[in-house]
């Protein structure tokens, strides 16, 4: 009886271990599959250019330059506007709203805003600033991945923060020092590798938005560093170049594709290793 429970035991792990392998194969299969699509039909437009020179006329040679440094302003200006506040918001749920029932609508609502299509918040933007100052801009954008990036940098900060054992606090309290330091000087510094891994998956979560952009800070198919006027990004280049019926532009559309594909790629390993380091030097 005992044999037989044993190797009906055993038969559940090998099929459960076997369905997990092959999970992970299959995850891994289609992450190759997209990168070797993008990087096949973007290679003919593969070269130095591509990161050099501006978005290019119809069947003119060209690259993507201007659109990687207007994503990058937009996406830095969004991580500068959406991660302060978000680290400050998911501090008073993890410290200061314990046990309360204002924490738990904040929390509430944060989970909804974590869940919402973000073509909802681009047409928030829309109305709220494009359509009261009177045109798209870099900073409207900036504004509407702010929202996206907000409730994943909040969830994160609460999470981590929540980790810190409470005798930590405890001792610091102790001490006689006050509430704010005790957060600043031993909670944050504990909790610090998981803080800026949330803050790199927002990144890497508002690198690819389209619908957005879209709505706020468009496209331009110049160099312009003015916020206040619309701007370049890789995310609606993509989109406007893959419908377009020139072989060059939907060429820039696939090697933008596979970049934009790599930096995510990229950002979400380096969140995972500081992840990792963190939780080493805590054991």
């Amino acid at each position: 009886m005992n044999m037989g429970l044993q190797r009906y035991r055993g038969f559940k792990n090998a099929l459960a271990m076997s369905l997990a392998v092959l999970a992970a194969v299959l995850g891994l299969a289609v992450l190759g599959w997209i990168l070797w699509t993008t990087l096949s039909r973007g290679l003919s437009a593969f070269s130095l250019a591509l990161f050099t020179e501006a978005t290019p006329p119809p069947e003119m040679p060209g690259g993507l330059a201007n659109a990687f440094v207007g994503s990058a302003l937009i996406c830095l200006m969004a991580i500068a506007i959406g991660a302060p506040l978000g680290i400050a918001a998911g501090t008073w749920l993890a410290e200061y709203s314990r046990g309360s029932r204002l924490g738990e609508v904040v929390r509430f609502v944060n989970d909804i805003l974590l869940s919402a299509p973000s073509i909802v918040l681009g047409l928030f933007v829309y109305a709220l600033v494009v359509a009261t100052t009177g045109g798209f801009s870099a900073f409207a954008g900036a504004l509407a991945l702010a929202l996206i990036a907000l409730p994943v940098v909040v969830r994160t900060t609460d999470d981590m923060l929540r980790l810190v054992p409470a005798q930590m606090r405890e001792a610091a309290l102790s001490l006689g020092l006050p509430q704010w330091k005790v957060t600043v000087q031993i909670l944050y510094r504990s909790a610090m590798g998981g803080i800026v891994t949330g803050v790199l998956l927002a990144l890497a979560r508002i690198s690819g938005e389209t619908a957005p952009l879209l709505f706020t800070a468009f496209s331009s198919q110049y160099w312009n560093f003015d916020p206040t006027q619309p701007m370049a990004n890789v995310p609606v280049v993509i989109f406007q170049y893959a419908a377009s019926p020139y072989e060059s532009w939907q060429a820039l559309a696939w090697a933008g594709a596979f970049v934009l594909t790599l930096f995510v790629l990229l950002l979400g390993i380096a969140a995972r290793l500081i992840l990792l380091r963190n939780r080493i030097q805590h054991d």
